[in-house]
């Protein structure tokens, strides 16, 4: 069964985003999966994903994204 196509950005409090990237950071450390819902969906991240951080900067405004890949195997 194929997921719903989903391309969604949202915004959270400061101390929202900096409780999910700690929960990251713990199941990281722990190597375990990482759970987190994002806009009524709840999404489990296995332990096989990858992390990068992207930097773009444009004539206006700059953007670091931290992101986490990987396939449905």
């Amino acid at each position: 069964m194929s997921k719903e196509e989903r391309d969604i950005e949202k915004t959270y409090a400061t101390s929202e985003f900096v409780a999910k990237l700690r929960r990251l950071a713990d199941a990281l450390e722990t190597g375990e999966k990482f759970e987190i819902q994002i806009a009524g969906e709840r999404i489990y991240v296995p332990v096989r994903a990858t992390y990068t951080i992207e930097h773009e900067r444009g004539d206006a405004e700059e953007e670091i994204e931290f992101q986490i890949k990987w396939t449905n195997d």
